[in-house]
């Protein structure tokens, strides 16, 4: 799949010139799926700016990256319930409250709500009514952070803002 690859390079090295963190990038049929990123977040210009860059990017590539040269561009932020693929998207919501839909066919209840307690390169650990789970990435069908509303709806305009809650920070709230 070397054309996935280097799908991958081309709009990470936009990225990395827009001063953005390319987050996710699916490709399905001709629908090229970007996400991306930044700490502060990004604002509607600055998502048409990475949709416009990357967009000419692709077009000086050719069929070589994309197959047909024909593609839909789809430029977005991964939002506050973003979703969690790669196990750097797992590491990086540890502390954080997920959702996970197993695979059908694997042990035990097919979706869980709890603390992400831990994340490596094969799996994850996952704090739901007193237990743990660890679940290889492999068993997990979806998964996203959950946003707590209660807790960003507490909080004041001063601490930070909104984003997905950890256990602490709804037990402060609460």
């Amino acid at each position: 799949m070397a054309g996935a690859d280097e799908l991958s390079v081309v709009i990470a090295r936009v990225c990395d010139a827009l001063g953005v963190e390319l987050y996710d990038l699916e490709q399905a049929a001709s629908v090229v799926k970007v996400t991306v990123e930044k700490p502060g977040g990004l604002d509607l210009d600055a998502i048409a700016e990475v949709a416009r860059s990357v967009s000419d990017a692709l077009d000086e590539v050719g069929d070589d990256v994309v197959p047909g040269g024909r593609y839909e561009l789809e430029v977005s932020t991964p939002g506050l319930e973003r979703r969690l693929r790669r196990p750097d998207h797992f590491l990086s919501a540890v502390g954080c409250v997920v959702a996970i839909r197993t695979r059908p066919g694997v042990p035990g209840a097919r979706r869980l709500d709890g603390e992400l307690v831990s994340a490596d390169d094969s799996c994850v650990v996952v704090a739901c009514s007193g237990e743990e789970r660890r679940i290889a990435y492999d068993e997990i069908d979806r998964a996203h952070t959950v946003f707590d509303w209660r807790a960003a709806l507490a909080a004041s305009p001063t601490d930070g803002g909104v984003g997905p809650a950890t256990t602490k920070e709804r037990a402060a709230t609460s």
